[in-house]
């Protein structure tokens, strides 16, 4: 049986690799570029086919890493 990794090893921090911003398997992959791809109507398998490198695994651990940012009880205004 084939072990699949859990969706938090899918998301990587490394100051090395994007400035520090999160990224998908310590690929060139931010979180909040596939969450903008999401946003302006790319599908999954769009974002597959266009991105050869990611898996199906890779999009929905970004999707759960974004719910799990949601979940934030108190946000503070930015100041003007």
């Amino acid at each position: 049986m084939e072990r699949t990794s859990r969706p938090h090893e899918r998301i990587t921090m490394d100051v090395a690799v994007c400035h520090g911003k999160t990224c998908v398997r310590g690929l060139r992959y931010p979180v909040e570029t596939v969450l903008e791809w999401l946003a302006s109507g790319m599908t999954i398998d769009d974002i597959l086919a266009d991105y050869e490198d990611l898996e199906r695994e890779d999009i929905l651990a970004v999707l759960g890493y974004a719910a799990r940012l949601a979940h934030i009880k108190r946000l503070q205004p930015l100041a003007a």
